[in-house]
C-alpha cells in the first residue's frame, strides 16, 4: 500500500486509514478490508491515480467509494464528505464530497468514537479527537457526534458491535437511542438483516448485544425476545432463572460451539438465530400443573414467533427454513432412541440436519448454570444412531428409485409415484437397507409374488 500512499502524497493529497481497520489493530484483531479517506484531492484525479495500480470499482457514486484490490488486499478509498439529513431514514442525506475537510471534521460524522480513530499509513501515527481509543479499552459503545442520531441504522449498528466485541452502551448514547426508537419503520429489510446477520454470524458474547437492545428500549421493536422476560421456568430444570435469562446463556454458549467447530457464517447464523428462538414457544405455552412449571408443546409453539421474528428482521428463507426446522425440534433427542425414529427426525430436519440440531441441544443444555455442560445422555444416543445409519449430516436418500422400478416392467405414471412413496416410508422404518431387499420387499407386498 505504500507505494499508493506515496503516489497520493506527491499528487499534493494525503491520505488516513479509518474506520474498522484502526479499531482492529488496537483491538488486536485481524481485520479484513482497510478504509483509506484521502484528502486535498478531487475525485477525478484520485480514480485516475488508483487505476495505475490496478482495476478501480466505483462503489455508490455519490458516496465517493473506490475499491481496489492491491497485493492481495481489498482497499476503499474515499473523499471525506459533508452529509445533510434532508428527509427520513437511512437514505435521507444530501451528500457532498469536500476534500478540503480536516479529519476531525471528517470523524464527526462515523457512528461510534471506537470507529473515528485514524492512523497515518506512513508512521503509523494515530490521531484520535473523539477519544475512541479509550472507549476501546473500557468496551463502551459511544456516540461520535450529534450527527449519530441522524441515522437509526445506527442503533443495529450497536447491537451487533456490542455482540461482536463484548461492549456495553454509553448512558448518553442510549437515551439517543431510545429517542430514534420510532424510526424503525424508516430502515430497509435488507438494511436490518445486514445487521442482523453480523450479530449471528460474527458475535463472541452475543448477549451483550440483546442487553444492548435492552438499554436503548429496541427491545420493544422484538416482543418475540422480550416477552421472554418473565416468563418462569422450574427451577430443577432451569436453576438460571426466567426464559429470557436462560436464552441469553444459552446464545453465549451457541457462539463458543460455533467457534469451536469453525462452522461458516451462514451455519453461524443459522445456529445463533435457532438458539435465540428455541424457547419463544414458552411465552404461551407455560403452565403451573401439579405443582410443577411446565412449557407443554412449547418447541411446536414456537413457530410462530420465530417466523414472525425472522420476517421481521429480512432473514433470507433459506436460513429461515432451517431455523424453524432447529425451533420445533429441538427437544427431539428425548423421544429418539431408535433406528426408525432417528430416520423419521433426520426427514423433519431438511434442509437443516442432525447435526445443527445437536449443536441447539448443546447450546441449550449449556445454558442452566449451575447444571453440568454437555449433552445429555438421550441426545448422545441419538448421534449415535445417526451416526450408524448415515442420516447425521442429511436426511435419507431413497434406496428404491423409478428406474429400478422400471426394470421390474413398472410403468412411470402416478401409481409408480405412490409405490415409490410407500416402499420410502418402509425405509424409513427399517424394512430394508439396500437395493436388492428392497426390491424384494416390493415384490414381496406390492405384485403379489
Amino acid at each position: 500500500m505504500l507505494k499508493i500512499v506515496e503516489a497520493i502524497k506527491a499528487a499534493g493529497g494525503y491520505c488516513l486509514i479509518v474506520g474498522g481497520a484502526v479499531r482492529d489493530k488496537i483491538m488486536g484483531i485481524e481485520g479484513k478490508d482497510v478504509d483509506v479517506e484521502v484528502y486535498q484531492l478531487e475525485a477525478d484525479a484520485l480514480k485516475q491515480l488508483l487505476g495505475t495500480f490496478g482495476n478501480v470499482i466505483e462503489a455508490g457514486k455519490s458516496f465517493g467509494v473506490l475499491k481496489l484490490r492491491y497485493e492481495g488486499v481489498d482497499y476503499d478509498f474515499s473523499l471525506p464528505r459533508r452529509e445533510n439529513k434532508v428527509g427520513r431514514g437511512h437514505k435521507g442525506f444530501q451528500v457532498e464530497m469536500d476534500s478540503t475537510m480536516t479529519p476531525t471534521e471528517a470523524a464527526a460524522r462515523r457512528d461510534f468514537s471506537m470507529n473515528s480513530v485514524f492512523m497515518d499509513p506512513l508512521t503509523e501515527m494515530i490521531f484520535d479527537p473523539y477519544s475512541g481509543i479509550a472507549d476501546i479499552e473500557s468496551l463502551t459503545l459511544r456516540h461520535t457526534s450529534d450527527a449519530f442520531s441522524e441515522d437509526p441504522l445506527r442503533v443495529l449498528r450497536g447491537m451487533q458491535f456490542a455482540g461482536r466485541f463484548n461492549m456495553t452502551v454509553n448512558y448518553v448514547t442510549a437515551e439517543i437511542c431510545q429517542a430514534m426508537r420510532r424510526e424503525v419503520s424508516d430502515l430497509p429489510k435488507e438494511r436490518i438483516w445486514e445487521e442482523w446477520r453480523k450479530w449471528a454470524a460474527k458475535s463472541v458474547v452475543p448477549s451483550t448485544g440483546i442487553k444492548f437492545l435492552v438499554d436503548t428500549h429496541w427491545i420493544y421493536h422484538y416482543p418475540e425476545i422480550w416477552e421472554m422476560s418473565g416468563c418462569k421456568q422450574e427451577a430443577e430444570w432451569h436453576p438460571e432463572g426466567d426464559a429470557f435469562v436462560h436464552t441469553l446463556l444459552c446464545v453465549d454458549a451457541a457462539a463458543d460451539i460455533a467457534i469451536r467447530d469453525n462452522l461458516s457464517e451462514d451455519d453461524r447464523c443459522v445456529l445463533l438465530l435457532a438458539t435465540l428462538c428455541h424457547d419463544m414457544g414458552k411465552t404461551t405455552t407455560t403452565e403451573f400443573v401439579d405443582g410443577r412449571i411446565r412449557s407443554r408443546g412449547h418447541e411446536q409453539a414456537g413457530e410462530i414467533p420465530t417466523l414472525s421474528f425472522l420476517d421481521k428482521i429480512g432473514c433470507p428463507q433459506k436460513i429461515k427454513d432451517q431455523v424453524v426446522a432447529l425451533v420445533v425440534n429441538h427437544l427431539a433427542h428425548l423421544n429418539c432412541q431408535t433406528e426408525k425414529a432417528v430416520r423419521r427426525l433426520a426427514m423433519k430436519m431438511a434442509p437443516s440436519n442432525i447435526d445443527m440440531l445437536l449443536r441447539l441441544i448443546e447450546a441449550d443444555h449449556n445454558g442452566r448454570p449451575p447444571l453440568p455442560k454437555g449433552l445429555p445422555d438421550s441426545a448422545i444416543a441419538m448421534r449415535e444412531i445417526a451416526d450408524v445409519v448415515g442420516v447425521k449430516m442429511a436426511m435419507p436418500k431413497r434406496i428404491v428409485q423409478g428406474r429400478d422400478l422400471m426394470t421390474l416392467g413398472v410403468t412411470p405414471g402416478p401409481a409408480m409415484g405412490l409405490v415409490l412413496s410407500k416402499l420410502f416410508d418402509a425405509q424409513l422404518d427399517g424394512a430394508f437397507t439396500d437395493l436388492e431387499d428392497g426390491l424384494i420387499f416390493y415384490k414381496n407386498n406390492f405384485t403379489g409374488e
